[in-house]
Formats: structure tokens, sequence, C-alpha cells
């Protein structure tokens, strides 16, 4: 089952305790898709501009990534710049440059509009509201969004959560959008909003699931070597939404093993930068982590 994700496209500048690479291909469609290739037939639509190297995402070509609704405008690409602590859950912001992504209006192709599994990634939330008005009838919304459009775009944003199914952040987006300082009142609050669930995503820590069902805890897979985290989140939904297209199930059982699959995919893209270690990602890779992460939490 195809997946669309509307997403930005970016060219990073990264610098790590362990390195760093001025020009990462980077945003998070292309970070997205990068994870969810291995699972499901992925439809891109985003923006780039005239200096982006297209032939470093031929990749994702091969891998039957669709991407049509990936436009050129004259211009230059978003670029964003970021330098991580030796704690990489801090990072220091060096610059963004929004460029074309500035006007970025999504247009979703025609082929692309039935759709059924939908990935709203992280931008406005009015462009995300654009995106489902041209939908025929998706069946899974999956939303990412963060505390700039929480604490700015806050009405459309919560109109926004009443239309999805799923919604992704973090611990402090979470008390951002609810006030609740603890987790479960805060899920709570989204949940009688009218989604069917709730990812909180917990980094090094792995991530929660709620949902009618109760509380689902998934560790992150404990990776030796971290060379960059960048795009972490984003490929934990590639993994996760990917999954769940392509059981074309949302169960409760079906849902719990997707937060494992997130959580494997993103111990992978961590161990490089850019996309660089999900390139040539194999499926067998895949299930050998979700094997040890299964052996790891079984008591």
């Amino acid at each position: 089952m195809s997946v669309l994700v509307v997403g930005s496209v970016a060219i990073d500048s990264v610098e790590t305790p362990f390195g760093k690479d001025p020009d990462a291909i980077g945003g998070s469609a292309l970070h997205f898709s990068a994870a969810a290739k291995t699972y499901s037939p992925i439809h891109v639509v985003g923006v780039a501009g005239e200096d982006f190297p297209w032939d470093k995402i031929e990749f994702l070509k091969k891998h039957g990534v669709d991407l049509d609704g990936l436009t050129t405008e004259a211009g230059k690409t978003f670029r964003w710049g970021g330098r991580y602590h030796k704690n990489m859950n801090r990072r220091d912001t060096l610059f963004t440059d929004l460029n074309v992504f500035e006007n970025f209006q999504p247009v979703i192709p025609d082929h692309y509009k039935d759709d059924k599994y939908v990935f709203l990634a992280n931008i406005q939330p009015q462009l995300q509201h654009d995106v489902l008005d041209q939908m025929n009838s998706p069946e899974l919304v999956v939303l990412d969004t963060m505390n700039l459009w929480i604490n700015n775009t806050r009405e459309s944003l919560m109109d926004l959560i009443k239309r999805i199914d799923i919604l992704i952040v973090n611990d402090e987006e979470l008390f951002d959008l609810t006030g609740k300082h603890s987790l479960f009142k805060g899920a709570d609050e989204i949940l009688a909003m009218g989604p069917k669930a709730i990812v909180v995503k917990k980094g090094e820590h792995g991530a929660v699931l709620i949902d009618k069902h109760g509380l689902f805890l998934a560790p992150a897979y404990p990776v030796e070597n971290v060379m960059d985290p960048t795009g972490a989140g984003d490929s934990f939904a590639g993994g996760f939404l990917g999954y769940l297209a392509r059981e074309k199930d949302l169960d409760k059982m079906t849902l719990r093993r997707g937060i494992v699959h997130g959580a494997v995919v993103a111990s992978f893209i961590v161990e490089d930068f850019s996309f660089n270690r999900l390139r040539d990602l194999t499926q067998q890779e895949i299930d050998h982590r979700v094997e040890a992460l299964r052996g790891f939490t079984s008591f």
C-alpha cells in the first residue's frame, strides 16, 4: 500500500563530536522516504532549489520511491545548519535559510490522491490542512509538528489534530500542546480531540504508544557508535508508517510492532551522516535488530 509524505527537502550543514558534513542531504520528506522505502511504495511531495544535487537521491528511485511530486523552483534549496554537543540530545542551530521552502505550496499529483496512508511531516499546519483537502479518502493520517507551530499557529494546529489519526510528538511538544506535566494526562487530552493514538518520541530512550488499548513502551535499539542523530525522528516515522502500510492492518499488535520497527530503523540512520546508512539497508538487517530488541525486552 502506497504512503504519501509531504515535507521538507533540505541541504544540511551538520557538525557532531565525531565529524561533520557541510552538504548533507536531508529534510523530513527525504529522511522519511529513505526509512520507509524498504517496506512500501512511497510518494513524495516537496520542493527543492536549482542547486539540489539530484544524483544523491537517485537511490530512492531505484528502491521504488516516486518523486513526481518533488518539484524544482528557481532559487536555492532550504538549508539548515546545526552543531551537536557531546550529549547529542542537545544541539545548537547555526542558521536556517528557508529559500524556496518559504513559499512552498504543496500540490498533490492526481495519481497520489488515492493514497490511503499519509504522513504530514513537519510543515506549517495550514499547508497540512491543504494536503488533506486534496486527498480523496485516506484511511490513516499521521501528523508530526513542532514547538514553532504549537506556539505560533495553535488554532490551526488544534483544528488539524481533529482530522488526523495518529500524532507523533516528543515530551516537550506534548507539554506545550496540553500544558499537562503528566505524559498520560496530556495524551488523554489529545485522544479526546479525535486521534486514535499518540506516539511520544523519547530519543535514545525509545517511544511510547498510547491508544484505547492502553500503554506500550518500546526501548530504543542500543547503538554502539552514534555519528549523527539528524533525521532520527523522521526515520522513526518512516519505519513506523512504512510497516503499517506493508501489513495493511491497524490492530493493537500491528501498531505496537510498528513502533518497534520505527525504533529499529531510527537506530540505523544515526550511525552515519545524512541517510547514508539507509541507502542499502536490507529487510534482513532490520529483522535482525527487531529480533534482538525482542530478546532485550523479554522476561
